[in-house]
């Protein structure tokens, strides 16, 4: 029998929220400390893969060099409702180089 993972996805309640109509787990927090503990809490469960806004992101380097390269979860970093901040592009991007060896994007 396979195993069911969860998608979780961790932000302001406005970021996240229209991922609910989506059916994916949505964690509305107010701060980067709150998503930290959040993200630590969900690292422990089922869950294979968790968005995450830039704008918390970018408070939360250490959480995110802890998990960039265990199986799961997977963290996505996506936009805000302030928009891009280029976070998870460069993220991507260094993650190709790792792989590759160079930079092909």
């Amino acid at each position: 029998m396979a195993a069911t993972y969860q998608i979780a996805v961790v932000g302001d309640w406005e970021s996240v929220m229209g991922f609910r109509a989506l059916g994916l787990d949505t964690y509305p927090v107010a701060s980067a400390d709150e998503a930290r503990e959040t993200v630590r809490d969900l690292a422990k469960t089922d869950c294979a893969v968790i968005y995450l806004t830039e704008t918390l992101a970018k408070d939360m380097e250490d959480v995110l060099a802890r998990y960039k390269d265990e199986l799961h979860p997977a963290i996505i970093l996506i936009p805000g409702r302030e928009g891009p901040l280029g976070i998870g592009k460069n993220n991507i991007q260094r993650a190709i180089e790792r792989a590759v060896g160079a930079d092909i994007l």
